[in-house]
């Protein structure tokens, strides 16, 4: 198989700046296969990538069998990384091979387009099913074979032992018992439910019986409320998926930062948090039969209900950390990590003290959408919020990020368009606009209103929305994972890795268009790394944004919005 060594190639070739891109060693090139096929995965086979007709083998249809190499792969690197590690020779990529892939995966998603359409017409039977999981797997195995020869497998296998095996196992175990542990979790689940939501009615009823003198409260069918509003604590609602969410994230805190943390005191703040949860959701129930009671049907249904729950979990993830870091009876005194600025000289603290100048625009864009999106129903007449709150933390951290090299080339307009294009492609080629509220919502405001709203919205995503997204997940994700001192990484040292996670942290932010939002992260970060100047990522950014409010105004396709 023709291979061509990008890590050699002439200076200024393009799979010479490629080989920055793609990692050269074992390892790194391990996990861009598992980034890829994941990605591949789940866009092929999931969502709208499903098709209907599968074929079922054995009670699993075939769009399962690819979770196999996933799971597997998984366990794999996770259980090899500190042998494999160990493996620095130079790998090749086999271009012939990765081209082969990139037109099988091509292949599919045609398959799926006509499968959507009306099928493959032109034949007897439909044969897509067939087809689409054949083309899968050889795109898949010729990704296998681009970026791991079979050598560097040999090579990889000797290094593991036993543990190639044991992942294949897992992997094969991990499909086999999904659907199992999926209804043994529904059925414990429903369990605990029934159990929170009589202690949470019960505690709800104690609050509002004294605040409501017309408080219906019904234990059979956990219904509480007005004789204008009713609301029924579900099993969603009665707290127990906020518990395990606030579980998980406590749990993966402590181990994260074990070696700082003194045990077994910092055990302690799990049943604080936890109790805390159940009580602010306890609260929120409360709140949202208040809203519904006074009148704010719309905002209690639609924004505060969505948005309260998501907002007690951050307040306590941000409590909890700042207990673990400013508690002096929970640290371990020897360690630099958790000293703060009055405790140790600067060349000894494990954070960056610019971490705050790169996350504090995004999270007050975010805490201001959380406000914003509570106080609304299906219109956040409230957005201008984020404009300002985002505005006015760039302008006090200023000083800082002025240090950085603002200036921006060529590639960051045509970065830009090319994301633009790549963003309404899915509408150019189905003809069609989703719906959306927004411009029903926009219409019946008044001009001054209306444009003010406009204005707004424009220049938050051109303006702030570009600046705090980038420092926060280019200049500070895609270098923190490199390490602690993350600004004295310069952004032409960011790794294949580093711009992979960033960009899928940054892809996931962007709900049902994920994949759209990585590809764009990619862009960004790609554009960065050109001349390792932030005012490239940004301005691209921003034509991006810039581009896409032109459509929207341009055509009304609200749901871009």
């Amino acid at each position: 198989m023709a291979k061509l060594d990008i890590a050699t190639t002439g200076n200024g070739g393009f799979w010479s700046w490629s080989s920055t891109i793609v990692p050269s060693h074992l390892l790194g090139r391990l996990y861009f296969l598992f980034a890829i096929i994941a990605l591949e995965y789940m866009y092929c086979f999931g969502g709208r990538g499903r098709i209907p007709g599968h074929l079922e083998f054995f009670g699993m249809t075939t769009d399962t069998y690819g979770q196999i190499p996933i799971f597997a792969l998984l366990v794999f690197l996770g259980f090899g990384h500190n042998r494999l590690k160990a493996q620095r020779e130079e790998i090749p990529l086999g271009c012939i091979s990765f081209f082969g892939h990139l037109l099988c995966i091509v292949a599919v998603l045609f398959i799926n387009f006509l499968a959507a359409q009306k099928g493959l017409p032109w034949l007897p039977f439909d044969p897509s099913s067939y087809i689409k999981c054949a083309v899968y797997l050889l795109g898949t195995l010729l990704l296998t074979l681009a970026c791991v020869p079979l050598r560097s497998w040999m090579v990889a296998i000797r290094t593991t032992g036993y543990l190639g095996l044991y992942a294949s196992l897992a992997g094969v175990a991990g499909w086999f018992l999904g659907t199992p542990i999926k209804l043994l979790w529904n059925a414990t689940s429903t369990v605990q439910s029934s159990m929170m939501q009589r202690t949470t009615l019960s505690a709800v009823s104690a609050v509002l019986r004294h605040i409501l003198p017309d408080l219906i409260v019904d234990p059979a069918t956990f219904t509480i409320g007005t004789p204008r509003y009713l609301v029924t604590i579900a099993g969603g609602c009665s707290g127990v998926e906020g518990l395990g969410l606030v579980l998980i994230f406590t749990s993966f805190w402590l181990w994260s930062y074990r070696k700082e943390i003194r045990f077994p005191q910092a055990l302690l703040l799990i049943p604080c948090a936890l109790g805390c949860s159940w009580l602010l959701n306890i609260a929120r129930l409360c709140a949202l039969i208040l809203i519904e009671s006074a009148g704010g049907s719309e905002v209690a249904s639609v924004g505060f209900h969505a948005q309260a729950g998501w907002i007690a979990f951050i307040l306590i993830a941000l409590f909890f950390s700042m207990a673990t870091l400013r508690i002096p009876w929970l640290r371990n005194a020897p360690s630099a990590a958790f000293r703060t600025a009055d405790d140790a000289p600067s060349e000894e603290r494990g954070e960056s003290p610019a971490i705050r100048a790169y996350l504090v625009p995004f999270l007050a864009i975010l805490a201001a959408s959380f406000v914003s999106k509570a106080a609304s129903g299906y219109f956040e007449w409230l957005y201008p919020l984020r404009f300002v709150a985002a505005a006015v933390a760039l302008w006090y951290f200023w000083p800082e990020l002025k240090k950085l090299n603002w200036r921006c080339g060529w590639i960051a307009p045509f970065a830009g368009v090319a994301v633009f294009l790549v963003w309404i492609a899915p509408t150019l080629w189905s003809h069609h606009f989703a719906a959306s509220r927004l411009g029903p919502a926009l219409a019946a405001l008044s001009p001054t209103a209306r444009w003010t709203w406009i204005a707004f919205r424009v220049a938050a995503a051109v303006v702030t929305v570009p600046l705090a997204e980038e420092l926060a997940f280019r200049g500070y994700l895609a270098r923190r994972l490199l390490g602690r001192d993350f600004d004295s990484i310069p952004f032409t040292g960011l790794t294949a890795l580093s711009i992979v996670l960033s960009s899928v942290a940054f892809g996931l932010m962007h709900g049902q268009q994920w994949m759209l939002g990585i590809l764009a992260g990619l862009a960004y970060a790609l554009a960065l790394r050109w001349r390792g100047r932030m005012g490239d990522a940004v301005v691209a950014h921003a034509v991006s944004n810039l581009l896409l409010a032109v459509w929207v105004l341009g055509f009304g396709d609200w749901a871009q919005w």
